[in-house]
């Protein structure tokens, strides 16, 4: 188990959103969906500052988020039990208790 996380596997999380000129490594079709975490890889430096020539610190820990498919995309044709697993970084997540959660 990696320590100082936000997150645990299991916790349910929200992708913020955040409409930025700049880079970004978080996509848009995630942003605003609510997520499971899957798996906690551990600290990085923040690849969106590095972009821009920084160190990336302070480091920021990274997740895998699990996806429902019919949760992201409307009108989604395929097996209802497909998912989508993206690796995102803990500064654009935010905690919820339930998957519909306003």
């Amino acid at each position: 188990m990696i320590e100082n996380t936000k997150f645990q596997i299991g916790d349910l999380v929200r992708v913020r959103v955040n409409h930025t000129s700049g880079h970004c490594r978080t996509p848009q079709f995630v942003q605003g969906k609510t997520g499971e975490v899957v798996a906690v890889f551990g600290q990085f430096p923040n690849p969106e500052q590095r972009a821009y020539g920084s160190n990336g610190l302070p480091h920021q820990i990274l997740y895998q988020v699990c996806f429902d498919q019919t949760d992201l995309w409307v009108n989604y044709s395929g097996p209802e039990q497909d998912t989508l697993r993206i690796d995102l970084f803990e500064h654009w997540l935010e905690s919820v208790s339930t998957k519909h959660e306003v």
